[in-house]
Order: C-alpha cells, then sequence, then structure tokens
C-alpha cells in the first residue's frame, strides 16, 4: 500500500508565492513601502478567516485573488490635488484615468505570467472580458508617457534588445552603459527621465550602486532592475525596488514594466 503524498500546509503554499505578491504589488502601487503594506494586509486576512485562501483554485491564483479582494475593498487611492501640485498626485491623477482593472490584468499577465484564464479568476469575468482589459491596458498604458531611457546592462545583446523594445514604444534611449562607472558618466552627460538596469554588471559592479548614485546626483526618476534572481529583492527585510523584471524577460514583461514605472515619478531605491 503506496501513502497518499501530503499536500503542503498554507502557510507554505503562501511562503512559495509570497515573492511574487510583493512583487505584483509594489508594481500596482509603484512603491515598495505601500505594495508590502497591501501584501501584509492579505495576509493578515488570511490568518484571521482561511476561508479567504479559495480552495478551488491553486495556490498561486488563489493567493493573488485573496490580494485582489482586499486590493478592491481598500478602493484606488486617488489623489484629490491638481494633477501638477507633486510627482505623486500626478500619478494618481493619470492612475484615475485609466479603465478600472486594466492594469490589474496587465501586471499579473505580463509581469507575473498568469494565463487569461487564471487573470478572470483573480479578478473576477470571463477570459473574454479578461482580454479585452489587456488589450485597453496596452492601449492605455504604452501612450500615456514618453521619455529618455538610460540602459545599464552588461551583455551586448541584450541591451540591444532592450533597446529596440523600448524605442519602439516611443522613447529615447540615451545609451547603454556596461559599468557602473560608465552609468554615472553616461547620466551626467545626459541626464534620463528613467533608468532601466541589470543589477550584476560586466566588471563586478552593482548596478544597484549605480543606480543610487545617479539618484544622489540627479534626483529622484523612475527605475526598472533586471536580475536572474527576482526573490532576492522581494524580501521586504530592507529597501528594496519597486520595478522588478526577471531573466531571461520576455518583449511584453519589458513594455509593461517600463510603461508602469513611467506612470510614477519617484520610484524606491537601495541601498549599498
Amino acid at each position: 500500500m503506496t501513502d497518499t503524498p501530503r499536500q503542503p500546509d498554507l502557510s507554505t503554499q503562501i511562503a512559495e508565492h509570497l515573492p511574487y505578491l510583493r512583487r505584483y504589488a509594489r508594481a500596482l502601487t509603484g512603491n515598495q513601502q505601500t505594495g508590502d503594506h497591501y501584501a501584509l494586509a492579505t495576509l493578515e486576512a488570511l490568518l484571521e478567516d482561511r476561508t479567504v485562501f479559495n480552495a478551488g483554485l491553486a495556490p498561486k491564483p488563489a493567493l493573488f485573488h485573496a490580494f485582489h479582494k482586499i486590493w478592491v475593498s481598500s478602493g484606488a487611492p486617488i489623489a484629490e490635488a491638481d494633477s501638477a501640485s507633486s510627482p505623486e498626485a500626478r500619478a494618481q491623477w493619470r492612475l484615475s484615468t485609466l479603465t478600472p482593472n486594466t492594469r490589474e490584468a496587465l501586471l499579473l499577465h505580463s509581469i507575473e505570467g498568469f494565463r487569461v484564464s487564471d487573470i478572470a479568476q483573480i479578478i473576477g469575468g470571463t477570459a473574454d472580458e479578461v482580454s479585452t482589459l489587456l488589450s485597453i491596458a496596452r492601449t492605455e498604458m504604452t501612450n500615456a508617457i514618453s521619455g529618455r531611457i538610460m540602459i545599464i546592462e552588461d551583455e551586448a545583446i541584450i541591451a540591444m534588445d532592450i533597446r529596440a523594445i523600448v524605442e519602439d514604444m516611443g522613447h529615447d534611449v540615451t545609451g547603454i552603459a556596461r559599468t557602473r562607472d560608465e552609468a554615472v558618466k553616461l547620466a551626467r552627460r545626459d541626464p534620463p527621465d528613467m533608468i532601466l538596469a541589470d543589477i550584476q554588471l560586466a566588471d563586478k559592479s552593482s548596478g544597484i550602486d549605480a543606480v543610487n548614485h545617479i539618484l544622489t546626483e540627479l534626483g529622484e526618476r523612475p527605475i526598472v532592475f533586471i536580475t536572474a534572481f527576482p526573490e532576492r529583492l522581494l524580501t521586504g527585510e530592507r529597501p528594496e525596488p519597486a520595478f522588478l523584471i526577471t531573466k531571461p524577460y520576455s518583449e511584453e514583461q519589458v513594455q509593461s514594466a517600463v510603461s508602469q514605472a513611467m506612470f510614477f515619478a519617484s520610484t524606491e531605491t537601495l541601498q549599498g
């Protein structure tokens, strides 16, 4: 007689997918602290009421569905101030002009890799409705803002691929840097509106260090980090990036992350 394999307990199932819930929440809110707050609120809700975790879904969609219920119940945090009064107010004003659930659908699909059918379970509705939301999101987000982007990437083929993607989106590329020192010099010579940075660079220098140095000199601006190990930067234990995509990436992931980041005029940075 063979033993029936034991199913992982709820805490184990949640722990496996929590880093990616943090990534989604941060990209959705444009802020590490706010995103992690919503992720924590989801965990607290699950501790208080296990039925919030829909046992009829696979563990990852069930966790994101629980988050979505918390997110929707709290209401979208739209600033009341004039759209030109502050970077945060401008970002929230732009968000208020978007069709409801479009950003959620886009992030779930392009960054987190959920299928349309999974997204329908997470946010509610049908697969056809989700497909429509995705189509609207791509148009609204891509056409919303264009700017000047600097790329920090030591692999030439990847750098050129990213350059082609962002230029096809209508952005200008100020240049490509392979090391921390090159990045700092390029930013001084031609200040970008946004930076898209790998974390591990050619000479063993850090893309994180490069970005922090640039932001110290030039001031806050949107950042998207690229890494092969995203879970290392999604712990919630220290200052971490709000926008993060994983290698190997897809064209849609880059498009979505860049579009989301450009919606926000400031970003979380990492220390050291």
